[in-house]
């Protein structure tokens, strides 16, 4: 095997292997929950740069993390986190209280849990250093909507995570970085490659080139005949003296 296909072979496992080391990252950073939109962000930011070959590690991950919650993280965070605990709320009323429709309310509170989810987790891997996080969290909302191919791969992500704390409660913290790959694969399949539109070169119309003045005939003198002068011009037109 030579050293070119080797490393097309390794290049997919070097990308799980940054998923699973930015998942702990991420559990690590996030784990106050207020800064977890934060540290969605960085992770998605360190998995790019592992993709495009530049140069990533812990570094570059905690300048993404103070970038992030200057640019609204920490608000974010916040609305997140009081999103999640009033939807629990909610479903724990659902449950001690029999009330009509409880289900169904149970039902839209879990869905409207999972849409915000999936908003989060896609402005996350939209953000670029110098967004706010304001900016990005109206479009995710209608990408979740709009994309729903794209926010069921994101689901997907969050299904690995469940089956991984499922198996075993550990394994849940790397596998953070499979859903936030998830979340830059929707948002890569969805922006696709722009095509710059170009428009057609204005033809080069070369300068005319100034017309020469005629230059006026040089009259010739001769004799046309034996005692009849004549004068005549080089464009063939005779005329008599």
């Amino acid at each position: 095997m030579s050293a070119r296909t080797r490393g097309r072979f390794l290049a997919p496992f070097g990308i799980f292997a940054e998923c699973l080391l930015a998942g702990v990252w991420i559990a690590a950073a996030g784990l106050p929950l207020v800064t977890l939109p934060a540290a969605l962000a960085a992770g998605a930011s360190h998995l790019r740069r592992s993709a495009d070959g530049r140069q990533a590690g812990l570094r570059y991950f905690a300048t993404d993390l103070r970038g992030a919650l200057r640019g609204g993280g920490r608000a974010a965070g916040l609305a997140y986190a009081a999103a999640l605990a009033l939807v629990a709320a909610d479903l724990t009323l659902v449950r001690a209280l029999p009330v009509p429709g409880g289900r169904t309310i149970g039902t839209l509170a879990v869905l409207a849990a999972l849409w915000l989810t999936v908003t989060v987790l896609r402005a996350a891997a939209a953000w670029r250093p110098g967004l706010r996080w304001r900016a990005l969290l109206g479009p995710a909302a209608r990408r979740a909507l709009r994309d729903p191919a794209g926010s069921l791969l994101v689901v997907c992500g969050l299904a690995v995570i469940a089956a991984s704390a499922w198996f075993s409660a550990p394994l849940a913290l790397p596998a953070l970085g499979i859903l936030v790959a998830s979340a830059v694969a929707a948002d890569h399949r969805l922006a696709g490659p722009h095509s710059a539109e170009t428009t057609p070169p204005l033809p080069v119309i070369a300068p005319r080139s100034a017309e020469a003045a005629p230059t006026p005939p040089t009259p010739v003198v001769g004799n046309r005949s034996a005692g009849a002068e004549w004068v005549g011009t080089t464009d063939g037109a005779p005329c008599r003296a």
